[in-house]
């Protein structure tokens, strides 16, 4: 890395660049210059520290792409601007808001229970023997599942429980949007539907910790449930 590599928006630039690529926002370096207003060989030279982005490369980066300015210069986690085309941030809450009195609406899946829900989780029997809580203004049936592991970190941290809508079958999904999707596991991944002629047949699943984890993809058919990340629940400090 070249002496510009210590700069936080030079990093959170890398970071943007190589989420921009792995859900297909983005073809390569010449793209994402051309929209930036540069040419090939910068986009380069700032990926490997060898120089600054500029204020107007960064402005057309928070225009075009939808950055939050925020989370270039390191104030918070959240990479793009609630409702971007790029997904939607979830909304965090500390684990201490948990509630279990009252009417629990919110039942929890842990860790251990992971493989147990991938098999049973239409058995109403099965439901009713996992602990339920409550979280204010958050109403309806909903599921919250323990996230194990460091795939979607920064989005979501290991130990999280992230709090999800099951969906039914044909319900409207939004690429780039986060969601639990169950086939003989359950995974909370980044989403983009594969259409053959205007249907959707698999489903591309995606980690935001993409250095680590590579997209991949499911059959429609394989998938037993998807759903909605509503949010998350976090012991770590919320920027």
């Amino acid at each position: 890395m070249g002496s510009f590599s210590d700069n936080i928006v030079n990093q959170r630039f890398r970071q943007v660049f190589e989420a921009l690529e792995n859900r297909n926002l983005i073809k390569g370096k010449s793209d994402i210059a051309k929209n930036l207003g540069t040419y090939n060989h910068v986009v380069n030279s700032i990926l490997k520290g060898d120089r600054n982005i500029t204020v107007e490369q960064l402005h057309k980066l928070f225009e075009i792409y939808e950055v939050d300015a925020n989370y270039m210069f390191g104030f918070n986690e959240a990479m793009f601007r609630t409702g971007s085309s790029a997904g939607e941030a979830i909304p965090a809450r500390s684990l201490g808001e948990r509630f279990f009195g009252g009417r629990a609406n919110i039942t929890l899946v842990p860790n251990r229970a992971m493989a147990g829900y991938a098999l049973e989780h239409h058995e109403d029997a099965y439901l009713a023997e996992l602990p339920k809580f409550s979280i204010p203004n958050l109403e309806g049936n909903l599921i919250a599942f323990e996230i194990n592991g460091d795939s979607m970190y920064p989005t979501i941290t290991n130990g999280d429980l992230v709090v999800c809508e099951p969906l039914e079958r044909g319900d409207p999904l939004r690429d780039n949007n986060v969601y639990v999707v169950v086939t003989d596991v359950v995974v909370a991944k980044r989403i983009q539907q594969i259409k053959d002629d205007h249907a959707a047949t698999q489903i591309r699943l995606i980690s935001d910790n993409s250095t680590v984890y590579k997209p991949y993809e499911v059959d429609l058919e394989d998938i037993r449930q998807i759903l909605k990340v509503k949010c998350r629940l976090t012991s770590h400090a919320i920027s």
